[in-house]
């Protein structure tokens, strides 16, 4: 009874925790792409919370062109590491490493859309409320959402001044998650 009981606490816990640092790195990694202010206070977080962890895999783990792969092998091992202590704290003995890490890899490609649903949505949101001011995060949710947005209002016009395209592109990120994320968990079963 005790041991069930503090089960669910403590995974949540862990799932937390593994799962801020995982979007910790993501950010980096995904700033690091989009090639946003390296010196914005944001990114300095992000590059202190990461760097130990992702320093001695860079000297293992080398990019590949602009790619930052140690980045991409610490996201992944991270999951798999969170998936499998929460697998143990849920008493299962079968643990197969080609479901840990398929499995890993759609929870990142969940995670990683909805970075991008989410940073939208505050972008909206601080747009009504402070627009035109400068906020070293809004700084970087323009850098990224921008690649995402751009294509959209080169194709869908203001309407009465409105700009559409983050309707447009939170309907296109929620569909992505409807369409790719199910048939990616039923072939885990």
């Amino acid at each position: 009874m005790s041991g069930s009981y503090l089960t669910n606490p403590l995974e949540f816990l862990i799932s937390t925790i593994f799962s801020l640092y995982i979007l910790a790195v993501m950010l980096r990694f995904l700033l690091a792409a989009l090639h946003a202010d390296f010196y914005n206070p944001v990114s300095q977080f992000l590059v202190r919370v990461t760097s130990p962890l992702l320093n001695p895999l860079r000297r293992i783990i080398p990019t590949i062109g602009k790619l930052d792969t140690a980045a991409l092998v610490l996201m992944l091992a991270l999951q798999m590491a969170s998936l499998t202590i929460i697998l143990l704290l849920r008493g299962s003995d079968h643990l197969s490493l080609s479901a840990l890490f398929f499995g890993s890899v759609v929870e990142l490609l969940s995670l990683l859309l909805n970075v991008f649903i989410f940073a939208i949505i505050a972008q909206v949101i601080l747009s009504w409320i402070n627009p035109g001011t400068y906020n070293p995060a809004t700084t970087l949710l323009y850098s990224l959402t921008t690649p995402i947005l751009e294509p959209i209002q080169r194709h869908v016009p203001p309407v009465g001044g409105i700009d559409l395209s983050p309707l447009v592109a939170l309907i296109v990120l929620q569909l992505l998650k409807m369409i790719v994320i199910p048939p990616l968990l039923h072939f885990l079963t």
